[in-house]
């Protein structure tokens, strides 16, 4: 099954909220949505007193993601803590966010993309520094984790994120220590959603930055249960190459494949190149990389995948996609199921030529015609005399 949506909520969507913006890909004929958890507004402080006794959760107004002991201050969230009742003296962190005020919001955004058949991922935010100060490290932490917890709150199958920039070190050794990190992100987040939320790697178009194609595929076999993205613009940015043709798009999209072990997940967008590590994302018919091939090489399979669209024109290139891989899809049927070719009609028979006569001798001339006998009355009425009256 393949399915296209776009990065947030559609430009053209009256409403701002994320039931709104479901609902609106649903009537466009779109089936996925990646939700953008791009701004982080954390919160910690004591829990009031009329809030003792209560579950987390159902604390109104409030976005609660993690609550411990008073010396927590905003430590990892806990899936136990968020299910008992909030004691006197508590640690409570909350997040504030324009998309979402508590968690029935959450669970009814979850419903709603469940009755629409909406397929549902969220990014987490964009500024990740794992070897900078232990403040900023945690931090980048932190912000991963708060998205585990919004995104097993919608129902989304996906918390997709970068890494940040390389360590001072040898590129090698930060790949190492990026291995270990996410080891520890993606065991916290199937423990605390239960295996149904995964966390996805996505690569960078920067140099500065971890995320090549190999280094994604590398820490998607090191680290069970990580997603890696493919994310085409991307690639495209960091290895100067436009994929022109199915042909060279076939071998990266087999090893992503392979890697994820289940649905492809892709971004795809237009992308302008410049210098290293300079580019800008584009909609889709100005773009140096063109998705007819890659819909070309979709279509002679069965794929599972989600395509997002990360185009400045959002759903409008996500159903642009949408068009260019159902004319694919059609000319490969047409010519699976193309009738056979009508054989050509039989060719009559050449008529017998007529005998030639032996040598020296002319053929018997034909008889003359005779002219045909004129009739007496006929001639009688026009030479005889003219009758009296």
């Amino acid at each position: 099954m393949i399915r296209f949506g776009p990065a947030g909520i559609p430009l053209s969507c009256k409403g701002r909220t994320l039931r709104d913006g479901i609902a609106d890909i649903h009537h466009l004929g779109l089936t996925a949505m990646e939700v953008q958890f791009i701004k982080v507004n954390p919160l910690t402080r004591l829990a009031l007193d009329e809030e003792v006794g209560k579950l987390p959760r159902e604390l109104p107004q409030q976005l609660v993601v993690s609550v411990g002991p008073a010396d927590h201050q905003g430590g990892t969230p806990s899936l136990e803590a968020l299910t008992v009742p909030i004691r006197r003296r508590d640690s409570i962190s909350t997040l504030t966010w324009s998309l979402a005020k508590e968690h029935a919001d959450l669970q009814q955004t979850k419903a709603l993309a469940r009755a629409l058949d909406t397929d549902l991922t969220l990014h987490a935010p964009y500024y990740v520094d794992f070897f900078g100060s232990a403040d900023a490290r945690e931090q980048s932490t932190r912000q991963i984790q708060w998205a585990g917890v919004l995104a097993e709150g919608l129902g989304a199958r996906l918390t997709v994120t970068h890494l940040g920039f390389y360590g001072p070190g040898d590129r090698a050794d930060s790949i190492q220590e990026l291995t270990e990190i996410v080891t520890d992100l993606s065991s916290w987040l199937s423990k605390f959603s239960k295996g149904t939320v995964r966390l996805a790697i996505e690569p960078s178009g920067h140099p500065d930055v971890f995320g090549s194609r190999e280094e994604v595929l590398e820490l998607a076999r090191r680290v069970k249960g990580i997603v890696p993205v493919l994310n085409l613009p991307h690639l495209a940015a960091r290895e100067r190459l436009t994929f022109d043709t199915a042909d060279a798009l076939a071998p990266i999209v087999r090893d992503f494949v392979h890697a994820t072990a289940g649905r492809l997940y892709l971004n795809f967008s237009g992308v302008e190149f410049y210098g290293p590590g300079e580019f800008r994302l584009t909609p889709i018919k100005r773009g140096q990389v063109r998705f007819d091939p890659l819909a070309e090489l979709l279509s002679e399979r069965d794929y599972d995948v989600t395509v997002i669209s990360s185009s400045p024109l959002l759903e409008h290139d996500a159903m642009y996609m949408k068009l260019l891989y159902e004319r694919a899809l059609t000319r490969r049927w047409t010519k699976q199921h193309a009738p056979p070719p009508a054989r050509p009609a039989p060719r009559p028979a050449p008529k017998a030529a007529a005998a030639a006569p032996p040598k020296g001798k002319r053929p018997p001339a034909k008889p003359p015609r005779r002219a045909p006998p004129k009739h007496p009355a006929k001639e009688g009425r026009s030479h005889g005399r003219t009758r009296r009256r």
